[in-house]
């Protein structure tokens, strides 16, 4: 159940800085309301995620999926160009949430 935690904030968490984005600055209060929620809601799972998961393992997942999440989610909706450096970024990204994971895996095995 943990990890449902953990998928549930990090969707939130994309939500929520794509509402930050939207908010042009705090200056559209519905994007902003909804950015704030967002988080607070985000950073309620991450706690309850938190009972059975590591810090260190849940923080890597969190904000490694989100920031590839936010980057796909920039370059859909608001056409943001990923140039060939991003792309590798995002991909090293991925590959450190994977060898962190297989690193948990083997300390409990």
């Amino acid at each position: 159940m943990s990890y449902i935690y953990l998928v549930i904030a990090i969707l939130l968490e994309i939500c929520a800085t794509s509402s930050l984005k939207a908010s042009e600055g705090f200056t559209n209060w519905v994007f902003t309301l909804l950015s704030l929620i967002g988080y607070g809601v985000s950073f309620y799972f991450l706690s309850m995620a938190l009972r059975e998961i590591s810090v260190g393992i849940a923080y890597a997942i969190w904000s490694g999926i989100g920031t590839v999440g936010i980057c796909l989610l920039a370059w859909f909706v608001y056409k943001q160009n990923l140039s060939l450096t991003s792309i590798i970024g995002i991909v090293f990204i991925v590959t450190g949430v994977v060898i962190v994971n297989l690193g948990n895996i083997s300390h409990h095995t």
